[in-house]
C-alpha cells in the first residue's frame, strides 16, 4: 500500500514540472516581439516610404521570417524582397515602390533563434 495518495502524487509531479519550467531562464523570453517600426504602427506619413522596417527585441531567423505590405484591396504592394538585415539580426525589412496616398497593412511573421514563431500586423497611412 502506498503512503502517498494517488492524487497527491500527481499534484506533486505537476508542481515539480512547473518548477522546472519556471527555473528555465529562457522560457519567458522565447519569442521575438516587435520593438519599433518605420513607418510607426498606426501612424500617417507624409509621402511614400521607400521601405518598411521592423526591429524586434531579439535575433530572428532569416530563412523563416517574412514581411509583406498590402493595400486596402489586399493586394501585395511591396517589392517582394523581404529580408533580415545581415548586419542586424533583429531588423526585418522590405522595399516599397512609390505608393499612392492611402491605407496599408503590414503583415509579419518571424521565428526567434530558439525556434518560436510570432506573427502580427499593423496599419499605416500615406498622406
Amino acid at each position: 500500500m502506498d503512503a502517498i495518495p494517488r492524487g497527491a502524487r500527481s499534484d506533486a509531479a505537476a508542481l515539480a514540472v512547473a518548477l522546472l519550467v519556471g527555473l528555465d531562464p529562457g522560457s519567458g523570453w522565447a519569442h521575438a516581439f516587435p520593438d519599433h517600426s518605420e513607418p510607426r504602427v498606426g501612424h500617417a506619413v507624409d509621402g511614400a516610404p521607400s521601405q518598411v522596417r521592423i526591429w524586434f527585441d531579439g535575433a530572428i531567423e532569416p530563412v523563416f521570417s517574412t514581411v509583406r505590405v498590402e493595400n486596402v484591396d489586399r493586394r501585395q504592394v511591396d517589392r517582394g524582397d523581404a529580408r533580415v538585415d545581415p548586419a542586424d539580426p533583429t531588423l526585418l525589412e522590405v522595399s516599397l515602390p512609390p505608393l499612392p496616398a492611402g491605407s496599408y497593412q503590414v503583415y509579419w511573421s518571424v521565428v526567434a533563434r530558439d525556434g518560436h514563431r510570432t506573427e502580427g500586423s499593423f496599419p499605416f497611412e500615406i498622406r
